[in-house]
């Protein structure tokens, strides 16, 4: 009885296998059954609605020879993307002859690159879809052309983007928020944008969930704030030292209580440098220029800068002449500017002498130490000539004499 049970027993293992054989093959070919009709809607949906029986059957035939098909759909795809650029230039040449700025010509001149990669991309697509290939193969090819299909139109997004921020900028329109000076915080913006949109696309083409991305990016940003929160407080100083333009490239600054002075030749998004009078550049994070009082000796209404030279006389000196005397050697230089008029005025009842002081522009900022070299070497020679004294400091003691035995 035994024997018989295990006989028995061996001889049902065989068939059970074969009922599992028989049902995994069953879906096997139930896979493979969807796959083949969706594959079929989908041609049908994009082929075969639209395309002529004789071309239908070409493709049909073309099918079975991968060799002569993936060339043949890639040169209709190329012929198709230049008859779009053709058509486009001349669309384009309609509508640019009527306006007045550039924008469009140059926004025309990108278009042509992804309306010539398009077609052949789509080609290639309908290339994969009717050689019905294994799914990771066709997953893997898909997923390359339509990558490449996605990073065609991305470029091409930054770069109108771009065109279009300086014609904003360059307009001679008055765009309060899109300025000179504003557009590289714009554009990092849009770019920023741009490629995360590009980035959300990867990760969609490819069946990647971001979910997961976006949490570790999360994590990830916390530490590298923690890590460069330096260079990003410089960063964040840097936009709004652009979009508030308290100075520009070409302005004398002052720092205070720094007291760092010169040109700005450059501003960025991490540090400012300025030029000193002694061609020395120095660099300055912009986190400390956000955090400093700043002195713009270029701003206001005029780039004009005022020098101030104070000049003391003598008790007794004609105070009339003086003002004469200080006003024409003004008048009489080169370097001072005309308008606003050089000005005299009386400051002050000195301990040893009558306070003057002498008021004129020069043009420039960095003209102020070599104008008041020029200006003081002329105001002694004046004086000279017309008598007029520059007093010094000096104290007149009184002796007072001691009685006899005093002591």
């Amino acid at each position: 009885m035994q024997q018989s049970d295990q006989g028995n027993t061996g001889s049902a293992d065989p068939e059970s296998a074969a009922d599992g054989a028989e049902g995994g093959n069953e879906a096997g070919l139930i896979d493979e059954s969807v796959s083949e009709t969706l594959r079929e809607d989908v041609l049908d949906a994009v082929v075969f609605n639209w395309l002529p029986d004789w071309m239908q059957q070409a493709l049909e035939y073309l099918a079975a020879y991968p060799v002569l098909l993936i060339p043949l759909l890639a040169l209709v795809g190329y012929v198709l993307g230049k008859i779009f650029q053709l058509v486009l230039s001349l669309l384009a040449s309609r509508i640019t002859s009527r306006t007045r700025t550039d924008f469009d010509d140059r926004l025309v001149a990108l278009l042509k690159r992804p309306i010539l990669t398009t077609p052949i991309i789509l080609a290639l697509l309908l290339a994969t879809t009717l050689l019905g290939m294994a799914e990771l193969p066709n997953r893997i090819t898909v997923g390359v052309l339509a990558t490449i299909l996605m990073i065609s139109w991305v470029r091409f997004a930054l770069k109108a983007t771009h065109v279009l921020l300086e014609v904003v900028a360059n307009s001679q329109g008055k765009h309060e928020l899109i300025q000179a000076r504003t557009m590289p915080m714009f554009e990092i913006g849009m770019r920023v944008l741009l490629v995360a949109i590009g980035g959300y696309l990867f990760l969609a083409i490819w069946g990647i969930d971001p979910t997961a991305w976006l949490a570790s990016a999360g994590v990830i940003g916390i530490a590298v704030g923690f890590a460069a929160r330096d260079t990003l407080a410089n960063l964040f100083s840097g936009l709004f030292i652009v979009a508030d333009a308290p100075y520009k490239i070409g302005d004398f600054v002052v720092l205070d209580p720094t007291g760092e002075r010169g040109r700005v030749t450059h501003l960025g998004m991490r540090s400012t440098r300025l030029l000193t009078l002694d061609d020395v550049e120095i660099t300055i994070p912009n986190a400390v220029i956000a955090n400093s009082k700043i002195i713009n000796q270029s701003g206001g209404p005029s780039p004009k800068y005022r020098i101030r030279i104070p000049v003391g006389v003598a008790y007794g000196s004609d105070v009339d002449r003086t003002c004469e005397v200080l006003k024409a050697v003004a008048d009489d230089s080169d370097w001072i500017s005309r308008e606003p008029e050089p000005r005299v005025r009386m400051r002050a009842f000195g301990d040893s002498s009558l306070d003057f002081e002498l008021l004129c522009w020069v043009k420039q900022p960095n003209q102020r130490g070599r104008v008041t070299h020029e200006l003081l070497m002329e105001i002694y020679r004046r004086f000279e000539a017309e008598g007029l004294e520059i007093p010094f400091p000096q104290r007149d003691l009184h002796v007072r004499s001691m009685p006899e035995g005093g002591g």
